[in-house]
């Protein structure tokens, strides 16, 4: 089993395919230079194109007798620099990546100040104007618990079932990154006022026993449409009753998705040779 983070930018998204280089075609390659074996890498969520992750799971089956320790760090010197092997461990051999996940967290990042730095521009989607948190914060317990979610879900139907459960949802705002900060305020002197311009930065993160295609991207457009006036803080709840794609607000863009953490149930995990990032 991988812990793999990664910056999604130049990937055609998880997914081996045929019109560009993703993450699993790299994965397998520096497998393959290890091992000297061909073998499929499976993946806890097939992030889409520009998506990153901070712990995206992934595993395979390898009849070399390199340690983990060695794993995590032999893969390494054959990895891109956008792509890094956090942590390598043994696990049961009836272990999966994709079918074994019991629970997958989720964030997403909103700049809503009129001015972001640079080298967050593939990593926060921008908000064309300021937003108004506490009714996306009011309409966020209509997610949470046991639903029928296909508004949400591009191309329905991908799934067997388009019920799931979300399990914790939260939305707040965060200062800006300091490191990038170089003035008083985000907030330039000719800009319309800003609900808070010292915390310019709107986190939402959401867990759930799955997600649809496409599923928290579109929650997120919805919620946008809430905190910009265009929606009441009610319209989500609307919307989940609905069970009408057409109800709910526009995907929003890939680069302000990370793939955060996965679980697996503990029996599967027998991490008798595990390293960990420095």
């Amino acid at each position: 089993m991988l812990t793999l983070a990664y910056e999604g930018t130049a990937y055609n998204g998880w997914q081996v395919q045929p019109n560009g280089i993703t993450v699993q075609q790299c994965v397998e390659s520096a497998v393959t230079k290890l091992t000297g074996e061909t073998t499929r890498v499976l993946c806890a969520g097939r992030t889409d194109s520009g998506v990153h992750a901070l712990g995206q799971v992934a595993s395979f089956q390898t009849a070399s007798e390199i340690s983990a320790e060695r794993i995590r760090h032999g893969l390494q010197q054959f990895l891109p620099d956008d792509i890094t092997v956090v942590r390598s461990q043994q696990v049961a051999d009836e272990f999966h990546a994709t079918f074994s996940a019991i629970r997958k967290r989720y964030r997403y990042l909103i700049w809503d100040a009129p001015v972001i730095p640079p080298a967050l521009r593939h990593h926060a989607y921008r908000a064309r104007q300021s937003l108004e948190l506490q009714p996306m914060q009011e309409a966020i317990p209509a997610l949470l618990g046991t639903h029928d979610f296909r508004c949400f879900e591009t191309n329905y139907p991908n799934k067997a079932t388009s019920v799931r459960t979300i399990l914790d949802a939260v939305i707040e705002r965060k200062p800006g990154p300091e490191i990038w900060k170089s003035s008083e305020s985000w907030i330039p002197l000719d800009a319309k006022p800003h609900e808070d311009p010292e915390y310019p930065l709107i986190v939402f993160e959401v867990e759930a026993d799955g997600f649809l295609y496409n599923m928290v991207r579109t929650i997120v457009g919805t919620l946008l449409q809430i905190g910009n006036s265009q929606r009441p803080a009610c319209y989500l709840t609307d919307v989940i009753r609905s069970m009408d794609r057409s109800t709910a607000g526009s995907t929003a863009p890939a680069h302000g998705l990370y793939l955060v953490h996965v679980d697996y149930p503990g029996e599967l995990m027998t991490a008798t040779d595990e390293t960990t990032a420095n």
